[in-house]
Parts: C-alpha cells; structure tokens; sequence
C-alpha cells in the first residue's frame, strides 16, 4: 500500500511533456519572427510620452533647456495643487532646467515661494522664473557655483532674507561626462566631479541648517546608477552611491530637530543633462534600455519631490532612497 502511494500519477509525466512540447512550440514562434515583446513606449496614462529615437543632437556644456530640439515636458498639466506647501520656501540647486524647473513650478502651484541657484544659464533661469511666477509666486535666482562654500551660505542667506523662511532643500546641481575607461578619468576631471556632485551637495544642507526649523526638509537628487552603477560614467555613479549615503546618514542626524532627508534616485530622464554629455548616436537611444522603453520627463518626476517636502504626505518619512526609473521594481 506505502508502495502504490509513493508512485507517480501515471499520467504526470504524459502532461509533463505535452505542456513543454507546447511551449517548445511557442518558443520557436517567436524566435522566428512571431509573437515578440513591443518596442514601443510604454505608456501608463492617457498622455503620450515620446521614446526613441529621441533628436540626435549634442549639447555643449552646461546644456541649456532652450536649445534642445525637442523641449523637455515639466509643466504636469493634469496635477492640481492643494496647497501641500502654502507659506512654505524652497530652495532648488540646478532649478533653472530639467528635473529641477519641475520640481520649482509644482513647488510654486503647491504654493511655495521658489528661489533657484544656477551656474550660469541665465536664459533658462529666466523662463523658470516666469513659470514659477505664472503660479503666484515669487522666484529669486542666484547665479554661481555650489563647489564654493561661501557662495552656498550667500545663497542660503539671501534665500532667507528675501522669503522671511526657508523650509525646502532640494540638491540637484549636478556634473556628468561621461568615460570609455578608467584611464580617461583624470585626477582633476574626478575632483570635479565629486566636488559639484558631493561638496555642493554638503555645502547646501550646512548652509540652509541654520534656518530649518522642525517641519522643514531636505530632498537630494540620486541617481539609479548609485543603485546599479554605471560603466561609462564612474565617477559620476561614485558620487551618486555617495548622496543616498549622504541622505540616510543626515537623516539620522536631523532626526531629532524634526527635519527630514530623502532622496529620489532617477532612471533615465530628458533633460539638458545627457544631451550634454553623451554623443548624438547614443543619445537617439535614450533611455530605451528601460521596462518602459522610454526616458522619463521632468513631470513625471516633480510629484515625488511634492510628496517627499510636504508634511501632509510623508511627515513619517525620512532617510528613503525612492527609485523612479521605468523599470519594474525600481
């Protein structure tokens, strides 16, 4: 009796094969040309959002948004803002362009006054500050570098004196150049590197410190390759590893003051800053390489830093890493 209960059902390996025949079958359909997985956007609203080829063009650096072929999408349209940061202020490193235009205009709609540093692209701060005015608020840009200590405190300052409060951080400034080998990266070329992407980064946060107050928040920009890595762009993944390290340990630092840090980590996202690096070759086949088969616009990434600086959203949130970057599972 033990004996028969341990056999097989006489029909399982029969069902076995029929169902790996089956699949073989499919298998070899799709090898040879049938049924095949999309190369087409992938889209997850009733917005169209472009994929590749995106314009083969070449920006020279710093890359200015206005001489983009096709113009980066960050006015989100179809968000409606509540009042998440009434009376608030925020300060944004890089927010003349891209992510962090975004980020400033749904600041501004959230009801936020907005001041922006740049390095030097005054054509587009100009048109940031005009969209952030068009929401009702006021804008203030301040031109220079966040590599230097004193101009980071000047920032914080005039920030400070011009809004009568600071609440928001966001580090967004940011230097990429890509690099075939390890050989190509200079001392120098690393230096600066990390000094834009990890100094100004810690110069900003100590700058703004003295005007925190409990409620306030800092959010830094990652990047999915401090996640991942990144073969061609070392030392900018380097630093990258080194921000989300930099928002969990400040995290734990400004705990108890009631000021929150997090970060958001991006894929691929249509901006001046991989025009402005990468060929014209490979930029036409940007972020394809993701779940979505396309690179992200700014607007699809402006929500999440609403949610991270808002108190009404995440006042239980600090210290995160959020990955938003067309993949699935992040």
């Amino acid at each position: 009796m033990a004996n028969s209960e341990n056999k097989a059902d006489p029909g399982s390996a029969s069902l076995q094969r029929d169902i790996q025949q089956r699949q073989d079958q499919a298998d070899r359909q799709r090898q040879g040309g049938g049924e095949s997985k999309s190369k087409e956007p992938v889209q997850t609203t009733d917005h169209t959002y472009p994929g590749t080829p995106m314009p083969s063009q070449h920006l020279e650096k710093p890359g200015l948004e206005a001489d983009m072929q096709q113009k980066p999408e960050f006015l989100a349209t179809d968000y409606v803002g509540s009042g998440k940061l009434a009376g608030m202020a925020a300060l944004i490193t890089g927010g003349d362009s891209g992510i962090g235009r975004a980020v400033a205009v749904l600041y501004a709609r959230e009801g936020a006054d907005v001041a922006i540093v740049y390095l030097e692209e005054d054509q587009d701060a100009e048109d940031t500050k005009r969209y952030v005015e068009a929401e009702g608020q006021t804008c203030l840009l301040l031109r220079g570098d966040v590599r230097d200590p004193s101009f980071c405190r000047d920032a914080a300052q005039q920030a400070h004196e011009r809004f009568g409060r600071l609440d928001i951080l966001v580090n967004n400034a940011a230097f990429q150049e890509h690099a075939e080998k390890l050989t190509d990266l200079t001392e120098d070329r690393f230096d600066l590197t990390m000094k834009t992407n990890v100094y100004g980064y810690f110069h900003m946060a100590k700058a703004v410190l003295p005007y925190l107050k409990r409620g306030a928040s800092i959010i830094n920009t990652g990047s999915v390759t401090g996640l991942e890595g990144s073969s061609h762009l070392l030392d900018y993944s380097t630093t990258k590893g080194a921000i989300h390290a930099f928002t969990k340990s400040l995290a734990s630092n400004l705990l108890e003051q009631g000021i929150r840090v997090n970060a958001v980590a991006p894929g691929p996202v249509w901006t001046p800053l991989n025009p402005a690096d990468a060929s014209p070759e490979k930029i036409a086949r940007f972020g394809a390489d993701t779940d979505m088969k396309r690179p992200a616009q700014p607007q699809e990434l402006s929500p999440a830093y609403v949610f991270l600086a808002a108190p009404s959203c995440s006042s239980y949130i600090s210290g995160i890493v959020l990955p938003i970057t067309g993949s699935v599972g992040g």
